[in-house]
């Protein structure tokens, strides 16, 4: 809960003034007797899908006009098929929002050839709900339980679909890190993964966020049953820390190989990232990150969340979008390497 509250305080002065957001007569005008629907990149049971639920029960109270508020899951592609919904499908009047996986942002910049459906760069951003750290595991039967055994010992690690964070995150430390894992794909997120790992059928799998390890398996941290090979994250967890949890970089086996961690874990800004289409209205897009920013400091909300166990480190509609135009600016020849990694 510390964590929970000493983010949320500094979130208060990040949302505290959002330019652009109309008066409350004509915010309430705008969803008033509207339904505003969520696309979610991901299957039911998920962390992504827990996330948008707590949202959905608790921004009608907040947007002016008390819209309706539906979750829809749409999953696929590692969420590429809500993105591509949103931006090419889904009307751009101000009423549908898409909750996509940060893989969706980044994937398009690590396409060689084709044409992607949409493109992240110039989607509207209102908030990212999580910023936080990532993790490989594996669980307590395995023979893998640190870094140094899996450079030495066959693990068979889980992954969604092409695209999917477990995927991405697979590929990537097996690379940079010299890691025996042996990819087995065709799970459909998170939950099916931490079923898979129960039932032995997979050893474990990485990108797993440590918010959705610690609300969707307590028991497992409880109980030492599920070992914590390193984190990622653009800075270090302190929980994490705490329990000697090594951070992914300090096993990458060359500088050219860090540069490429560091380009792919830069999509952890925004872990759980909201957003909308362009040619949304610019009332719509005030009003939705004004509810979103201000439901950081509603104790409701925060009840709420922290009931359902799901932690809040959020980032405000502007850092992300900012985060995404940088991450689209990188040097061509870490793209190019990290492309490669990610085959």
């Amino acid at each position: 809960m510390a964590r929970l509250i000493s983010a949320l305080v500094i979130l208060a002065c990040t949302f505290g003034g959002v330019a652009g957001v109309p008066d409350a007569a004509r915010a309430a005008d705008f969803y008033a007797g509207k339904t505003l629907t969520m696309i979610v990149g991901n299957d039911v049971g998920g962390g992504f899908d827990a996330y948008a639920r707590l949202f959905s029960r608790h921004l009608q109270r907040v947007i002016p006009g008390h819209p309706t508020v539906v979750v829809q899951n749409m999953p696929g592609a590692g969420s590429a098929t809500a993105a591509a919904f949103v931006s090419r499908v889904a009307a751009k009047d101000g009423t549908f929002i898409g909750v996509l996986t940060p893989g969706a942002i980044v994937g398009p910049l690590f396409e060689e050839h084709g044409h992607m459906p949409y493109d992240p760069a110039k989607f509207i951003y209102l908030t990212s709900a999580d910023s936080g750290s990532r993790l490989c595991v594996t669980y307590q039967s395995a023979k893998v339980k640190t870094v140094a055994d899996a450079k030495e010992f066959k693990a068979i690690i889980g992954t969604a679909s092409v695209g999917s964070s477990s995927s991405d995150y697979a590929k990537l430390h097996r690379a940079t890190s010299g890691l025996k894992f042996e990819l087995v794909a065709g799970y459909k997120g998170t939950g099916d993964l931490l079923l898979a790992m129960e039932r032995g059928e997979i050893d474990g799998f990485c990108g797993v966020d440590w918010s959705s390890l610690t609300s969707q398996r307590p028991n497992w941290l409880r109980d030492h049953q599920v070992n914590l090979l390193f984190q990622v994250g653009v800075k270090p967890n302190p929980e994490l820390a705490a329990l000697n949890v090594p951070e992914a970089s300090a096993s990458t086996t060359s500088p050219e190989n860090r540069a490429v961690l560091d380009l792919v874990t830069a999509q952890q800004v925004f872990s759980r990232p909201y957003i909308m289409a362009p040619g949304n209205p610019k009332e719509a897009v005030g009003i939705l990150r004004a509810a979103f920013g201000g439901l950081y400091n509603d104790p409701q909300f925060i009840a709420d969340a922290e009931r359902s166990k799901l932690m809040l480190a959020p980032a405000s509609g502007a850092e992300v979008q900012d985060s995404v135009e940088r991450l689209y600016q990188a040097p061509q020849a870490v793209v190019d390497k990290a492309r490669d990694v990610l085959k």
